[in-house]
């Protein structure tokens, strides 16, 4: 290098200057600046050198990082099992303080185990990509967007040698114990769907929406007062919202879930214009009979009654029943009559259920059985 006495700068020869040190001197030329060497673009320092591993040079170390890698591989399904346990052994009102800080103990007990087995698959699968798999700089050159017409061959080639040096072939247990430990991430995942909401199975079908609290004895109550109801309380054409006695004796949510389902209207008509099958006849007492009052439809509540006409209409979307003719619909979206309760007079002279309702009250689900239903048996043809 030789020293320019114009302007300061250094100058090269002219094979020792690249494309991008020339465009700066002249840039710097131009505003008559002057220019130090330590500002040109610096050059390709190139790779540095490979220095190899503990692990590449000495077997015993690389056994010792394999077992490190299986044993958090091998935590992870110890940590799902104890996912599972807590959801199913640790009661939801269990809580745990820490200071001021108060958690319930199954949410902590759930995201220490769940985050844990996914740490342990984070650390381990690290600890392998640094210690175990190749670890050699690897150059590849541009090429045009479009693959080559061997693309296919080349690509299995290098999955091939990608394989070969993650130390798969030699090291099998590495491979297992890392899929065995994702795999059985999804028994917690599985677990968690069941918070949706209890298995709709026919057991429990029959224990929540497709049973009433109406047994036999039940009295009818006025759904105000709970007022027991007397078939003389009734004038021809009048009609009663009730309920059963013992929704009283219910708070709260079980409250609720019941009062969803238990309503009936109570209506009083001429017998000489009741249509009734010849297997309900013992089910109305002196022309009252007992309806549900949740729409078949969607499950809306309904109380509009015609009185002449004898038709129930639900205000939501219109559905017309004809409590004259064992509830049938007339019009609207409803595909089912109403549920009619069987009802009679007790020793005391108030009306009681004979029975629960013989179909399911409220609106179609998958997986009712509407065999039994009004004009689905025989009881009405």
């Amino acid at each position: 290098m030789t020293s320019s006495g114009t302007s300061g700068v250094q100058s090269q020869s002219p094979e020792e200057i690249n494309p991008e040190q020339q465009i700066a001197l002249e840039e710097y030329a131009e505003h008559d600046m002057p220019v130090h060497e330590a500002v040109l673009p610096v050059p390709d320092p190139g790779v540095e050198e490979h220095l190899p591993r503990l692990a590449d040079v000495d077997k015993a170390a690389a056994d010792r990082v394999e077992r490190q890698v299986v044993t958090m591989y091998l935590l992870v399904p110890v940590m799902a099992v104890l996912f599972v346990l807590s959801y199913y052994l640790i009661p939801r009102t269990e809580s745990i303080d820490f200071g001021p800080l108060h958690s319930s103990a199954k949410h902590v007990a759930l995201g220490l185990t769940l985050g844990i087995g996914v740490l342990l698959i984070g650390l381990a699968t690290q600890q392998w990509a640094r210690q175990l798999m190749a670890n050699n700089e690897v150059v590849e050159e541009r090429h045009p967007a479009h693959s080559p017409a061997d693309a296919n061959e080349e690509a299995l080639r290098q999955l091939n040698v990608g394989i070969d040096e993650s130390g798969v072939p030699r090291r099998k247990m590495l491979i297992f114990s890392a899929l065995g430990a994702v795999g059985i991430l999804a028994a917690p995942a599985l677990v968690l769907l069941t918070d949706l909401g209890p298995v709709a199975g026919p057991n429990y079908r029959r224990k929540t929406f497709e049973t009433t609290l109406w047994k036999e004895g039940i009295r009818l109550v006025n759904d105000i007062t709970y007022t027991p109801i007397k078939p003389e309380d009734l004038s021809i054409g009048q009609l009663l919202n009730g309920v059963p006695e013992n929704l009283k004796e219910l708070s709260g949510t079980e409250f609720n879930n019941a009062k969803a389902k238990c309503p009936i209207v109570v209506v009083r008509m001429n017998p000489a214009d009741i249509k009734i099958p010849a297997n309900r006849q013992d089910w109305q007492v002196s022309g009252i009979l007992a309806y549900s009052k949740i729409c078949t439809h969607v499950g809306c509540p309904i109380s509009l009654w015609e009185q002449q006409t004898h038709h129930l209409l639900c205000p939501c979307h219109q559905s017309t029943f004809d409590l004259a003719d064992s509830g049938r619909v007339l019009v609207g979206p409803a595909a089912r009559a109403l549920p009619q309760l069987p009802i009679k007079v007790n020793d005391e002279g108030y009306l009681v259920a004979r029975s629960g309702f013989p179909v399911p009250v409220g609106p179609s689900f998958f997986e009712r059985d509407s065999r039994h239903d009004l004009g689905q048996s025989q009881e009405y043809r």
